[in-house]
């Protein structure tokens, strides 16, 4: 078995470690990881590794920590009743060569990671969904799929709680890192909606890509947050710089309506203390409370089915813009996580590796 391990307490330190093939026990399942995406989505899990535990989903070594990655396996071997060897699946995956599961409520669309030391984290991450009964999933898309789904299922969240609560029709909508794809994705959506001004803020050198996505009605460089007109507006911050935030917070004061955080990619710049900014203090997005929500509100089957009405229409949208840049075996792995990590990817460009 192979792993590409991160330090947890210095992400720039990572490493490929080789262990004994793993043995499963009656009631597992053994799943051979092929393919996945990594985007800056990847690095808000491990800059949040510890906070939201997102380091406890596949355990590793002492200090170490294995990044959670979106993308397909198949089932390699299986001693677990309702799972057939050579299925396709879907789901939430380690950066390793194999991985041993528990499925609970196995079916024909796929089953549930049961393993003892899942019990007290989201259920939203331990659903495994078979490619043969997937409303999501065209053999065609795979690579989209692994880069943006999980994405734009937080930003339909998003996009349906600044509506559910309101908040557009409060002022614009200031989204910081303009050019993320969570960004770009719930843009996409509140840009349907009557009446929603979206204000884009990016970096110089983005400005003509932000502009060119046709959704935003203003795009404003972070140096030239004066010039946005005061009053009520919502803040959603994709990208956690402690300037930019403070800016905003300073430039609208009170009259800020609400102030959410989404990502952390900036994950090196020291944060500020909520208490000492202007206006409402930020509040982190946590999409699988959402889901939780949502699922009582309408039923799960109920939200899928509309995340995955909404997914199509921009999954063929992004098609047209986003190229990916392919790489295969773990050194590949690596030079992609550090790429991203250190912000060097393009946003017309996203990742997708292959295992051998």
């Amino acid at each position: 078995m192979t792993d590409f391990l991160v330090k947890r307490d210095d992400l720039r330190e990572c490493r490929v470690a080789e262990s004994a093939a793993p043995e499963i026990e009656p009631g597992q399942a053994l799943l051979r990881v092929d393919t996945f995406g990594l985007t800056a989505n990847n690095v808000t899990y491990a800059v949040l590794g510890d906070a939201m535990s997102y380091w406890d989903f596949f355990p590793a070594p002492d200090g170490w920590g294995r990044v959670p990655m979106w993308g397909f396996a198949e089932v390699e071997q299986s001693r677990a009743e309702g799972v057939e060897v050579g299925t396709r699946l879907y789901g939430y995956l380690p950066p390793s060569s194999q991985l041993v599961v528990t499925p609970t409520r196995a079916s024909a669309s796929g089953f549930a990671d049961g393993s003892p030391h899942r019990a007290e984290l989201p259920s939203v991450y331990h659903q495994f969904q078979a490619t043969t009964a997937d409303r999501f999933y065209h053999s065609d898309t795979e690579a989209l799929q692994m880069l943006l789904r999980p994405l734009f299922y937080t930003s339909f969240l998003i996009d349906d709680q600044i509506a559910d609560d309101g908040l557009a029709e409060r002022g614009p909508i200031v989204f910081a890192s303009a050019s993320s794809k969570t960004a770009i994705a719930a843009a996409f959506m509140l840009a349907q909606r009557e009446g929603v001004e979206l204000v884009g803020l990016t970096s110089p050198r983005n400005v003509e890509f932000v502009e060119g996505l046709g959704l935003y009605d203003r795009t404003v460089t972070y140096d030239a947050i004066d010039s946005l007109e005061r009053g009520p507006a919502t803040f959603v911050d994709v990208a956690s710089d402690s300037a930019v935030q403070q800016a905003i917070h300073t430039h609208y004061g009170d009259e800020l309506v609400h102030s959410m955080v989404v990502g952390f990619t900036h994950w090196e710049k020291p944060q500020v203390d909520a208490g000492d900014l202007p206006g409402p203090p930020p509040t982190v997005f946590f999409a699988p409370n959402r889901i939780v929500k949502r699922g009582k509100d309408w039923g799960r089957g109920e939200l899928e089915s509309r995340v995955a009405d909404a997914w199509h229409p921009f999954c063929e949208w992004t098609g047209s813009w986003l190229e990916t840049i392919d790489g295969e075996g773990f050194d590949a792995v690596r030079a992609a996580y550090l790429d991203v990590l250190e912000g060097r990817v393009e946003p017309t460009r996203a990742h997708v590796l292959t295992l051998p």
